[in-house]
């Protein structure tokens, strides 16, 4: 059974907007804080060094389907699962819960890329360090 990695978040009054709600465009930055968290968890990040080079994760896509209002206060849990490990990137799938109810659901893609100072920005494969470590938590649905 694939694993899923879970986090945690009090709802801020900065996360809302003048309806009291929170704002569309917070679910990206919690999206990508549960990222950060789930990959510093396994001991990595999205920039590393390997194999002498300085390697990112640069997003490609995101999207976020909203289902439920959030509100100022509400404690929630985000999922983390991995939906598709490629040869060049990855995409991770994200559910947002307040309690037993389902407010949001996202995802993220992620191309591998050298950073490398002084040098053009290019895609590379994955590691198989890093497809080793996030393996455990690849989905074979499709859905976050």
């Amino acid at each position: 059974m694939s694993k899923v990695f879970r986090t945690g978040r009090v709802i801020e009054f900065s996360d809302t907007d003048a309806a009291g709600i929170v704002h569309f465009a917070r679910y990206m930055a919690f999206m990508e804080t549960a990222e950060h968290q789930f990959l510093h968890s396994l001991g990595t990040d999205v920039m590393f060094e390997h194999g002498g080079n300085r390697i990112g994760l640069p997003r490609v896509s995101a999207s976020c389907d909203y289902k439920r209002p959030l509100f100022y206060k509400d404690k929630i849990e985000i999922q983390v699962r991995v939906l598709r490990i490629g040869t060049k990137s990855v995409k991770y799938g994200f559910r947002f819960t307040r309690g037993e109810e389902e407010t949001a659901a996202g995802s993220i893609v992620c191309a591998c890329c050298l950073i490398n100072p002084d040098e053009p920005m290019r895609s590379i494969e994955l590691p198989d360090f890093f497809k080793e470590l996030i393996g455990p938590y690849l989905h074979d649905d499709a859905a976050p």
